[in-house]
């Protein structure tokens, strides 16, 4: 993983997608046990995600020193791009700010639709992506990806669709709040992710820098969200409360995973981003199916296979989305074909 200018090979993205998808298929398995099956006491998941923040600063901090080669090297790049650039740490709180958003939305969003309405129509998220790469990035898709985009959204909603439970509930749902909180989830979602791409690609700045700058405002938007919503239970019973050995490692599949996303957007983009998050939702589905009996259904292997069809045809058109295309690129190969 080294600068951030580096041409990298095919197999090196493969790898890192690789990584990422078994890395998210675990912790899905990993998250849905201590939540459901441990038998301790429930954990505050606000600070699990803090901790998760801190450690991707500590691992960041880590590639860094790597990368640099002495300690000197890496104190100066501090000091230039993190004390001395306010106007970075701002751009890279952007994403910190909406994501924290787009996880209240979707918390709002589930109490309010059932759970079926809300998988579907969070699956969204993948053609708003689409989108926002088009407008954000100046990237054109094929006619065959934008397919293989809405695919994918209709295999992701296939593997999770459960048939509707006749509950009682206990709670008045609000179906149009719920409905516009989703809304608001999947622009977030669409909107963050491509934003940071384009942090990320339009300069020559280490990602692991830039790593840096996101993570030290995500500390601080986490650290809120810990305040705001279990503020007095954890000053009651410790910010570590409830952690078991499957929590810790819950935490560091987390930090793993969002280190490798962030090497996935550098050098692939994020709509294979969310082609490798589908993948592992069918992988944690099929994990699941052995470790808690859950039941493979006729929709579930329709949804698995749209969902494998997709990745394909959306690998077909091999063009390279690893920088972000200058308006003037154009003029200067026509300048080169004449030279020549």
């Amino acid at each position: 993983m080294g600068m951030a200018n580096e041409p990298v090979s095919v197999a090196f993205k493969l790898y890192c997608l690789s990584v990422m998808t078994l890395v998210a298929a675990t912790y899905t398995v990993a998250l849905r046990y201590t939540r459901t099956i441990s038998s301790t006491e429930m954990y505050f998941s606000t600070t699990a995600v803090c901790i998760t923040e801190v450690i991707k600063l500590f691992l960041s901090l880590g590639m860094l020193a790597k990368e640099t080669g002495t300690l000197g090297r890496m104190k100066t790049s501090l000091v230039e791009h993190v004390l001395q650039s306010p106007r970075e740490l701002l751009k890279l709180s952007v994403p910190s700010v909406v994501y924290a958003i787009q996880n209240n939305m979707a918390f709002i969003a589930l109490s309010n639709l059932d759970a079926a309405v809300y998988q579907v129509t969070y699956q969204l998220k993948i053609p708003c992506t689409a989108l926002c790469t088009v407008l954000m990035l100046n990237r054109s898709l094929s006619r065959l990806q934008w397919f293989s985009v809405f695919m994918l959204c209709g295999g992701v909603t296939l593997v999770q669709w459960k048939p509707a439970e006749a509950t009682k509930l206990q709670i008045e749902q609000n179906p149009f709040l719920g409905f516009i909180a989703i809304a608001v989830a999947v622009i977030c979602s669409g909107f963050a992710g491509v934003y940071f791409e384009k942090v990320l690609k339009s300069s020559d700045t280490s990602l692991w820098v830039r790593n840096i700058q996101m993570y030290l405002s995500g500390i601080v938007v986490t650290l809120a969200g810990v305040y705001l919503a279990d503020g007095a239970q954890v000053i009651e019973k410790g910010f570590f409360f409830g952690y078991t050995p499957w929590v810790c490692f819950v935490v560091l599949l987390a930090s793993v995973g969002g280190l490798y996303t962030s090497v996935v957007v550098k050098y692939t983009d994020n709509i294979m981003k969310g082609f490798s998050a589908a993948a592992a939702i069918v992988l944690s589905t099929v994990a699941s199916v052995t470790l808690f009996g859950l039941q493979i259904t006729v929709t579930f292997a329709t949804g698995a296979m749209l969902v494998c069809v997709s990745i394909y045809l959306y690998g077909l058109p091999k063009q390279d989305t690893s920088r972000i295309p200058k308006a003037d690129t154009d003029t200067e190969s026509r300048q080169k074909l004449i030279t020549v």
